[in-house]
């Protein structure tokens, strides 16, 4: 049996993308990114929650996100988790974190709202994928027309 392991998220960035680079060479980003989620209490009272997520990016994407990405930039980002853990030198305790690994990441933010550069007034928006090399697709998608008898989605058009 197939196993999947994929995470979506649309965030804002913590901080800057700090970019390092290992002894044969790679680029690897590492930033924080924020999702929030908006829920009533047992009160009936909103709430807002912030969940950080630790993301890292590979070679071309690693150098994408340390040129386009600033702090509260918004970004999507597509990977896997990935948990690593290790022994504490100092207390011998066991220590976990848990990273997204993204292979996919969609500047949203414009230029005034802390995206660094990756949308720009005409609309278009950065798209970088690991999968496709060098590629840094900055065309605006094209509108697909809507279906000719476009209603509300139903239980018989889920296909599963």
């Amino acid at each position: 049996m197939k196993s999947v392991n994929k995470v979506i998220l649309v965030g804002n960035l913590g901080k800057d993308p700090e970019i390092k680079y290992t002894p044969q060479g790679k680029p690897v980003a590492k930033f924080s990114l924020a999702t929030n989620e908006r829920y009533k209490d047992k009160d009936g009272q909103w709430q807002d929650r912030t969940e950080w997520h630790n993301i890292v990016l590979w070679e071309r994407l690693a150098e994408i996100a340390g040129e386009y990405l600033k702090k509260g930039g918004k970004v999507y980002i597509e990977g896997r988790i990935r948990t690593d853990s290790w022994d504490d030198k100092q207390t011998g305790q066991k220590k976990y974190m848990t990273n997204i690994i993204g292979h996919d990441l969609v500047l949203l933010g414009g230029r005034g709202e802390g995206g660094g550069g990756g949308e720009s007034a005409g609309g278009t928006r950065g798209v970088a994928t690991s999968s496709a090399g060098n590629n840094f697709d900055q065309r605006t998608p094209e509108a697909e027309p809507a279906p000719a008898a476009a209603g509300p989605i139903t239980d018989e058009d889920i296909p599963f």
